[in-house]
């Protein structure tokens, strides 16, 4: 029978083949959706049947060792996975819920162009990018869904990489300890020092910090932290990406 997800207005093709059908379930979560800086990241895994990983589980209750151990794992053993994100610019220019959906669907774009088309694509919580295949948004399915748990620590690994490579360029602001989120040790340094380059514009305590401060940069070039790095315009929100290889992890900002 098919199934649709009413709390969705953004579903792809909401025809979800029967459960015997499914070859290859597509899990797919987001990172960074809360914090005053940097991207947010997305992850898809199809995950191995006959190479079971022991331990997933929403990527939030776990440490950040054994969501690395994890990740290593996941990368290794998984059928395929793919990481993509949208930039700071693109959050400030489309709103943060519609760029967690574009990093999403770039994120199941470059995992079926790599060859691993999935069968059904299951997201965390109640809403689904656009991606041509069955698509089903499940709440709190990176706890209940295996392949949605490995997305949620690879899309959250990913993601933490990025803000400790940040953290060298800007250790006053204290990113190797919350990741961008706004804690008060991040407010009192946007307070003191103002907000950088990385910092969303569209949230309100970082225009408050630019309107108190002019935008404040670092002289030292920060660490490239991913590879592959491939330019999508905003405008190209369902436009497929090019083909990527299987298994990396691919950046879609110059």
């Amino acid at each position: 029978m098919a199934r649709r997800n009413a709390a969705s207005p953004q579903m792809g093709l909401d025809l979800a083949p029967a459960a015997a059908a499914i070859q290859r379930l597509c899990g797919v979560d987001e990172a960074g959706r809360g914090p005053l800086a940097g991207p947010v990241y997305a992850a898809a895994v199809v995950l191995d049947p006959k190479r079971p990983i022991r331990g997933l589980a929403d990527s939030k209750i776990l440490t950040a060792a054994r969501r690395e151990a994890l990740y290593e794992k996941i990368c290794e053993r998984a059928l395929g996975w793919h990481i993509a994100f949208a930039t700071v610019e693109e959050i400030d220019t489309i709103n943060i819920l519609h760029a967690s959906m574009l990093a999403m669907q770039r994120a199941v774009q470059g995992l079926a162009a790599s060859g691993v088309v999935p069968d059904l694509v299951q997201v965390d919580g109640n809403r689904c990018p656009q991606v041509p295949f069955p698509v089903e948004a499940i709440v709190k399915g990176d706890a209940l869904v295996r392949a949605i748990s490995a997305a949620s620590i690879l899309a959250k690994v990913a993601r933490d990489r990025e803000l400790m490579a940040l953290h060298e360029r800007y250790p006053q602001y204290g990113f190797d300890s919350h990741v961008g989120y706004g804690t008060p040790q991040h407010l009192a340094a946007l307070a003191e020092f103002g907000a950088t380059p990385h910092h969303r514009r569209s949230f309100a305590p970082v225009r408050e910090a630019l309107a108190q401060r002019p935008m404040f940069t670092a002289v030292t070039a920060v660490a490239e932290v991913v590879e592959n790095i491939e330019s999508i315009e905003v405008s190209e929100l369902t436009t497929p990406i090019q083909a990527a290889p299987s298994g990396t992890l691919q950046t879609d900002a110059p």
